[in-house]
């Protein structure tokens, strides 16, 4: 064995990294509706909804569950403190997503386009993200438990102040990472493209891989002062 190979061994050793815990989301006897009339606040059991347009409605504190979406517009929808639970949302688009302090728990988006994405301060709980581009998401400040995006291009990703657990990134390809603050467990980063990184000293509870690890070295090494000749 070569010693880089014996190098990798060693690391890899004993290693037991957590994957989100995930079950697929299964609706039955939904209605559709072509015409939703949505309203703040309002909660909405088992619908179906074919290209709905929410744009720029006052939507603060609606709760959806056991829904799902297929080519939904969000748009400048106010969705402060919303709850969706148990919802498929496919091809969901929006500019500007505006959601803070809202909560999503046992859900899966699918080839998402968004824009700015305001969600910080949210609770994200079984959550999955297949496909898609979003350009900035600011998720500042929430609680992430078994969550995993993957195939997924994110220019802009906030996850400081966040508070996560069994949380993957996989073949993902993110500009900027940040993770000042952040209290992380079982955040897989394997296999996910990253330009920048920065909060350097929450790094702890973060899974790399070697191609990684050479990224970060000089980020590493500079934040610590230590100097490379």
């Amino acid at each position: 064995m070569t010693g880089r190979a014996a190098g990798k061994a060693a690391r890899g050793k004993g290693l037991k990294v957590t994957p989100p815990r995930l079950s697929p989301i299964q609706l039955e006897g939904l209605r559709d509706d072509d015409a939703p009339d949505f309203r703040s606040g309002d909660r909405y059991d088992a619908v179906r909804y074919s290209r709905a347009d929410a744009d720029g409605l006052e939507l603060s504190g609606i709760v959806f569950a056991e829904c799902e979406f297929s080519g939904i517009s969000f748009n400048e929808t106010q969705l402060r403190g919303a709850s969706f639970r148990d919802c498929l949302v496919s091809e969901a688009y929006a500019p500007v997503l505006t959601a803070a302090r809202s909560t999503f728990r046992d859900v899966e988006f699918s080839n998402p386009r968004w824009g700015s994405a305001e969600l910080y301060d949210s609770g994200w709980q079984s959550v999955k993200i297949d496909g898609g581009k979003l350009d900035f998401v600011n998720l500042r400040g929430s609680r992430l438990a078994d969550v995993l995006i993957s195939d997924c291009i994110i220019n802009e990703l906030d996850l400081g102040s966040v508070t996560g657990a069994r949380v993957a990134l996989r073949n993902c390809t993110i500009g900027s990472l940040d993770l000042s603050g952040a209290k992380l467990k079982d955040f897989d980063l394997r296999g996910t493209d990253f330009r920048s990184i920065s909060g350097l000293d929450s790094l702890a509870g973060v899974v790399i891989d070697d191609y990684q690890l050479g990224l970060i070295a000089p980020l590493l090494a500079a934040h610590l002062g230590v100097v490379v000749a």
